[in-house]
């Protein structure tokens, strides 16, 4: 069957990139699986990009839309499936970790930085969503990523920890952790892990609007895909657990590579961005703000996903 055939992704094919898969291990020994997007008709070492996220997304969904977008621009792009995720390996499966999943991306520049056709001095990373605080927390830690474009981005320590705009307090932190630790233990003797809540299968039509617009993404034909946490899974309910105890961002005011932070003017989530941005010193950091957009428009809507900004910003700083 040819590849057109065989796609499995939820935005239309590219003729103008080659795709293949690719495998490469964290530093903890996970294989992480991603698709390569390398533009056609390239000659010699090519700057390179890895993308990944969202929160609960596979590399089928928007992480392949930015990876195949950016490719078209002229760079090698891999988007990958974090580890316990997707396609990737790790078990038990669906949990995520503020280290592992930070660590995720700077395997993904590993992997990219001893390719024959990269040019290992222009690697850049793009994270979306709750992967966008992995990427800024990676970009603190790896000096190999000289550029980190961030979208509709979640802090996912903060809204783990503190609930949806700082809501929550000590008391109830606390009180999370004993729900949270009692799990532990019976999931210990079950043998199992339970699953936290996740999208409806249906919705009554009192949920918040970004619920709507999550489920009008991960739960249609716009967005579904069947290896996504969100379209068709949960996370495992003790994953907060790690993110209730280590903060990401802690050194994000050290990072010296440039960063852009693109957010939704409407986007329930874009405190997460503004904050984040307030602590970046330097000219070369920049937030931009989407007119118009709401937290899941920067999933997929082209009319809105400022592609040639992003373009731009790369060029600036990896061509």
């Amino acid at each position: 069957m040819s590849e057109a055939k065989n796609w499995d992704k939820v935005f239309p094919k590219s003729e103008n990139v080659n795709i293949e898969k690719v495998t490469f291990k964290n530093r903890y020994g996970i294989t992480l699986t991603g698709d390569l997007y390398i533009p056609k008709s390239t000659v010699g070492k090519l700057p390179a990009i890895a993308v990944s996220g969202p929160f609960g997304a596979v590399k089928e969904q928007a992480s392949g839309l930015y990876a195949q977008t950016m490719a078209e621009k002229g760079y090698i792009t891999l988007a990958f499936d974090p580890s316990y995720t997707g396609e990737s390996k790790g078990e038990p499966r669906h949990v995520a970790s503020p280290d592992i999943n930070t660590e995720d991306f700077s395997a993904a520049v590993d992997y990219l930085s001893t390719r024959e056709d990269v040019d290992s001095d222009k690697i850049g990373i793009i994270g979306i969503c709750g992967f966008g605080g992995f990427a800024l927390n990676a970009a603190a830690m790896d000096t190999r990523v000289k550029a980190t474009v961030t979208s509709t981005m979640y802090d996912m320590s903060r809204v783990n920890a503190n609930g949806y705009f700082d809501s929550m307090d000590e008391k109830a932190r606390y009180e999370q952790r004993v729900v949270l630790n009692k799990q532990r233990t019976d999931d210990f003797r079950n043998g199992t892990y339970a699953p936290a809540p996740g999208l409806p299968d249906k919705l009554t039509g009192d949920e918040p609007q970004f619920v709507k617009d999550y489920y009008d993404y991960y739960k249609t034909e716009k967005g579904f895909h069947a290896r996504s946490i969100n379209s068709n899974g949960h996370w495992n309910m003790t994953s907060a657990l790690s993110f209730l105890n280590m903060p990401i961002l802690a050194y994000s005011s050290e990072i010296q590579s440039a960063v852009l932070i693109v957010h939704g003017e409407n986007a329930h989530s874009r405190y997460f961005s503004e904050d984040a941005f307030k602590k970046l010193k330097g000219e070369n950091k920049e937030l931009l703000i989407v007119d118009g957009a709401n937290h899941t428009d920067l999933y997929y809507n082209l009319d809105k996903i400022p592609f040639d900004k992003i373009g731009k910003f790369f060029d600036k700083y990896l061509k």
